[in-house]
């Protein structure tokens, strides 16, 4: 089984991205590069910040969705 990782990725302003990811440093690098338009580009979403480990793609989809609505604690960088 490959693993799936669950990532939080910032700018220089501070603003958060949460994603997941089954190839962590090839998605760092498409964040970094801007190579995929959106909201990571026009954010300029560049630093990676946290990452997790997951075994199963369903856990790290539902660690995603997590963070993204709030259901955890609630984290200031």
């Amino acid at each position: 089984m490959k693993a799936s990782y669950v990532y939080i990725m910032a700018g220089r302003s501070r603003t958060l991205y949460t994603g997941m990811t089954s190839d962590l440093a090839l998605r760092v690098a498409e964040h970094q590069r801007q190579l995929v338009p959106g909201f990571t580009a026009r954010y300029r979403i560049e630093r990676l910040v946290y990452f997790g480990t997951r075994g199963d793609i369903r856990d790290a989809i539902h660690r995603e969705n997590r963070s993204k609505d709030g259901g955890g604690r609630r984290r200031r960088y």
